[in-house]
């Protein structure tokens, strides 16, 4: 620890090998060190002891939609990134589509790089995205550095992100496993949703309705058959449907490079506590009925899902109408996922070593950045979440740092405090203030 320039010392400190008083020494952007809690500290190194708190590794956010350029009166940058910074999250991943352009070419790869390059107050990297006619520019993209490729199965909302069929769905996947590159699904079966009811109106329970289960179960199925038959990887975005469960423990067992993930929101929310008319809690897939949430915290138990994400989709206030039909749907997230999910966490008897293998050691390896992210551990970036675990807080949106203060979770009390968070050695938020943006754009390894 002699050329440490910063010790960071706690009496619980969340790393790989368990939870542990520690000191961990950081020289310039690394952790050199996680070295015992009375380690002697070097003379000309800056001694921060936390005390009690919980010294967690920044937690990786792979699912977020920035909408910039483009939609930036719905999000932006410099309002998700500091969001994001607020709620411990040191590195997100943005999605190619609600921005315009769409990041489906290397040009408007390029394009998107130049507007988040002075904005960003964490490390922020780039999805792909796969359209009906972009599959020559799949290759480009992933050489540029993108991390992977989102494709819908169903309409996605906006119309300059078209969604594949199937027959274009096996297009896109053949080139992507061509060089072993990584498809994102959000997987619901456009002919399922046609055919359930779409009564629209303020009622959830007629939401609920119009996006069944089916729906995602049948999407899951096709993309897993033609993984299977491609030997592609792919991922399955922000499931909701406990019943698909099976058929994705089932293909991984026949060896389907499949890999999943879940939202906070599915996971703290019910459909049985959505009020009528409070568009704020819609979401596509939708927020399922407790019974339905209660499996999927087992899957993620048991590791049938892999990782938490955001899925953070936000709009303007104007667009959550009281019509379930016709609002904007996508939940506002990025700031409140952790404590969110810790409370939830805790009453089922989980850790919060659960919660950094699910938000940010599992998210990491899904985009290939375990060997510097989502450990507190040498060689890794001294990226860090100080954590008060048992303080608690009341939700208030004016608090919140995203840009349109809308979320479902207003007014209710959450256990878990972010006191700083730290990217890569430097302090970037403490007690609510805020560094200049220091950021980094990543690119793929």
């Amino acid at each position: 620890m002699s050329e440490a320039e910063l010790v960071l010392r706690s009496t619980r400190v969340v790393t790989p090998e368990g939870t542990r008083a520690a000191s961990i020494a950081v020289t310039g952007e690394k952790i050199t060190a996680v070295l015992p809690y009375d380690a002697p500290v070097p003379a000309g190194a800056r001694l921060e002891d936390v005390g009690d708190h919980v010294v967690l590794p920044g937690l990786v956010d792979t699912h977020v939609h920035v909408n910039d350029p483009g939609r930036t009166e719905w999000e932006g940058f410099w309002t998700a990134t500091r969001a994001a910074a607020a709620g411990g999250i040191t590195t997100l991943v943005d999605m190619p589509l609600n921005s315009i352009p769409p990041t489906t070419t290397v040009e408007n790869l390029r394009t998107k790089r130049e507007v988040a390059a002075d904005k960003a107050h964490i490390d922020v990297g780039f999805w792909g995205g796969a359209l009906p006619d972009n599959v020559k520019d799949l290759r480009p993209l992933h050489e540029s550095g993108v991390f992977g490729f989102k494709a819908f199965l169903s309409p996605s909302g906006v119309d300059e992100f078209p969604h594949l069929d199937q027959e274009q769905l096996a297009r896109s996947l053949a080139e992507i496993a061509a060089f072993d590159g990584l498809l994102i699904v959000h997987a619901e079966d456009p002919h399922h949703l046609a055919a359930a009811p779409q009564q629209g109106g303020p009622k959830y329970s007629h939401f609920l309705a119009s996006r069944p289960r089916d729906a995602e179960d049948t999407a899951i199925a096709g993309l897993l058959a033609q993984a299977k038959r491609l030997g592609a990887r792919v991922h399955v975005l922000h499931l909701s449907s406990s019943d698909a469960l099976p058929l994705i423990a089932e293909a991984r067992a026949e060896g389907v490079r499949v890999t999943v993930e879940t939202c906070p929101h599915y996971l703290t929310l019910t459909a049985e506590e959505v009020p009528d008319g409070a568009s704020e809690f819609k979401c596509c897939p939708p927020i399922r009925e407790a019974a339905n949430q209660d499996l999927l915290w087992q899957a993620l138990v048991d590791g049938t899902i892999d990782c938490v994400v955001t899925d953070h989709s936000p709009s303007t206030a104007d667009l959550k109408t009281d019509d379930f039909a016709t609002a904007w749907g996508g939940i506002a997230g990025l700031q409140l996922s952790l404590p969110a999910m810790w409370t939830k966490a805790r009453e089922r008897g989980l850790g919060l070593e659960d919660i950094v293998r699910w938000m940010s050691a599992n998210t990491a390896s899904q985009v290939g950045l375990d060997g510097r992210k989502g450990a507190i551990a040498a060689g890794h970036d001294a990226d860090f979440a100080v954590l008060a675990p048992d303080e608690t807080f009341t939700v208030d949106p004016a608090a919140l740092q995203h840009r349109n203060r809308v979320t479902a979770y207003a007014g209710k009390t959450l256990y878990g405090v972010v006191k700083s968070t730290w990217l890569r050695g430097r302090r970037v938020v403490a007690d609510g203030a805020f560094t200049e943006p220091k950021g980094q754009l990543l690119d793929r390894a």
